[in-house]
């Protein structure tokens, strides 16, 4: 695994470099007229020295070892219908690699057809976040993935209710073994949460149009350039810096001036609810915004279906910029070449149950 770099040190390099947030592009370059090549070419340093491009394959996570066997199995799992009590939940449901690895309503829909309280983050990339959720919660994949098989408005299960399950079916007990053939008992929730996590280290999406920028290449146009520009002078790199653009540290939702109540819902108080912190009241991890232009709704309220108007709430909100209509649109411009090759996911076939797998609830 790739870590990411520090976001502090990054945002130094680029003051280093002579970028400051008040300032209104890149030094050398117009944000009005094409990029001459030593410009095009100062832009590329200052971007490698804040953001780094995706891999195109992990071999670790969180200190566990990314093999075959725990892919192939993990990857089953997280089609597995079954890990909920009801039979019809699966990780996919709420994280589906066709649009973006998320559910592309705001709140993702669970048991009973009960409604959660956050927008459910991309999956794509998230090996590389410092800890899942919105609130930071789980500090690595394994973590999170028992976190929706439990919930009462998502999958509802129980960890013994699953081990019941995945052990009445006897090719999962083979794979299981093979996965993890020094355990005595290799059939554990806890296992189960890490052949998903392994699973998930596969779905990273390289090669998008900024990382080929980011290797040298011509990739980005002129309203690209202007938008990396702006993203990097305004100041946005400050919480979205990095391999995956975010997702790396905590930050108030509303920095400057706090949004209305329908975009930053006063009952969820975010990072609060783990730390029991005031300082962290309305905290949130930053989002990572690879692959942002797949993923609407934004924010985690779920309640902003347009990367403009996103842009433009961020600027004001933790910025204290308010953004021109051309200023939004070379950012969104430049947000959609973050868009990297989308990992192609077979749907498995599952092993059938026996008369000892536990029936739907």
């Amino acid at each position: 695994m790739i870590p990411p770099r520090n976001s502090a040190l990054a945002l130094a390099l680029v003051l280093a470099a002579g970028c400051s947030a008040d300032k209104a592009a890149t030094p050398g370059i117009s944000p009005t007229a094409p990029a001459a090549t030593d410009a095009d070419d100062e832009l590329r340093d200052i971007a490698n020295a804040l953001f780094e491009p995706i891999p195109s394959a992990v071999t670790e996570a969180f200190g566990r070892p990314v093999t075959p066997e725990r892919v192939a199995l993990g990857h089953k799992l997280f089609f597995e219908p079954r890990l909920s009590s009801s039979h019809i939940i699966t990780c996919h449901t709420c994280h589906s690699v066709a649009t973006g690895g998320a559910d592309n309503v705001s709140v993702a829909i669970g048991h009973g057809w009960q409604k959660g309280p956050r927008n459910s983050p991309t999956v794509l990339n998230s090996v590389f976040n410092t800890a899942q959720f919105w609130d930071g919660r789980a500090s690595d994949l394994a973590e999170q993935a028992k976190g929706p098989v439990q919930a009462s408005v998502e999958m509802n299960n129980t960890p013994a209710r699953v081990e019941e399950t995945l052990r009445s079916i006897p090719q999962y007990v083979a794979e299981f073994g093979a996965a993890f053939p020094d355990d005595a008992q290799p059939v554990t929730f806890d296992n189960m949460a890490r052949v998903i996590e392994a699973f998930e280290t596969t779905l990273v999406t390289p090669d998008a149009r900024f990382d080929r920028f980011l290797a040298g290449k011509d990739s980005l146009d002129e309203r690209e350039r202007r938008g990396l520009s702006l993203f990097i002078d305004k100041g946005c790199i400050a919480c979205h810096s990095g391999i995956n653009l975010g997702g790396q540290a905590y930050y108030p939702f509303g920095v400057v001036a706090r949004p209305g109540a329908e975009i930053l819902p006063p009952g969820d108080k975010g990072r609060f609810a783990v730390t029991n912190t005031a300082s962290d009241e309305y905290v949130f991890r930053a989002a990572p915004l690879r692959n942002v232009a797949l993923t609407a709704p934004y924010f985690h309220s779920g309640e902003v279906w347009d990367l403009s108007e996103a842009v433009a709430i961020m600027g004001s909100s933790q910025l204290g910029h308010t953004l021109d209509a051309d200023e939004v649109q070379a950012i969104v411009a430049f947000l959609h070449t973050l868009t990297g090759r989308q990992p192609q996911v077979e749907v498995p076939v599952l092993p059938p149950g026996t008369a000892g797998t536990p029936r739907p609830e």
